[in-house]
């Protein structure tokens, strides 16, 4: 059964802050049975920020595909946008605008813990899309912008949260909370015998 308790990065970015929103959604995060590990706010440096998103290939074009189908969708000349069609090249300028969105104000960052906690916190804020992110979720409740209207602005999409995902990289979320805290300020919690 422990093989089941996990731990995650939750990050509230600075749209989160911004907006007053941290309390709510630490609230949400704990009714569903998870516990808070550890938690910080910080403001970050764009090297840091670089650092934090992952950029190989695989995850670049991930994030590509999903402008490359909101322009599709739209009806709109991507190439003409932004003078590529290539997921992975759209994915690389979405990474520089994720990184700069990530520093530019206070964010955030915590070490979520319990029973499935990845599928669980990434279930809970919902889709990265907040236009397509149904109600009851995190982005679906307070986010609305689109990928469309984010990348005609050469910006991130302001989706409030970042949750690890382990889907196309088993190893991330214990990457990521490496990379933002330091073990000894991981206060763990002990799974309850309820399973909450």
């Amino acid at each position: 059964m422990e093989r089941y308790f996990e731990s995650t990065l939750l990050l509230l970015k600075p749209d989160a802050v911004r907006r007053s929103l941290v309390g709510e959604i630490l609230r949400r995060v704990e009714r569903t049975g998870l516990s808070i590990a550890a938690l910080q706010m910080r403001q970050v440096d764009i090297h840091f920020a670089r650092g934090h998103y992952a950029t190989t290939d695989a995850q670049l074009a991930q994030m590509g595909r999903k402008t490359v189908a909101a322009f599709e969708e739209a009806g709109l000349d991507l190439r003409k946008e932004f003078n590529t069609e290539d997921p992975i090249t759209l994915g690389r300028m979405i990474h520089e605008w994720n990184c700069d969105f990530l520093a530019s104000g206070p964010l955030v960052a915590a070490v979520v813990q319990g029973y499935h906690c990845v599928k669980k916190l990434r279930s809970l804020a919902g889709p990265t899309m907040p236009l397509t992110a149904p109600p009851g979720t995190i982005r679906g409740d307070f986010a609305s912008v689109s990928s469309l209207v984010a990348s005609t602005r050469k910006a991130a999409v302001r989706n409030l949260v970042h949750a690890s995902d382990n889907e196309l990289d088993p190893d991330e979320p214990r990457r990521e909370i490496a990379y933002w805290f330091d073990p000894r300020s991981i206060n763990s919690v002990n799974p309850e015998p309820d399973l909450a």
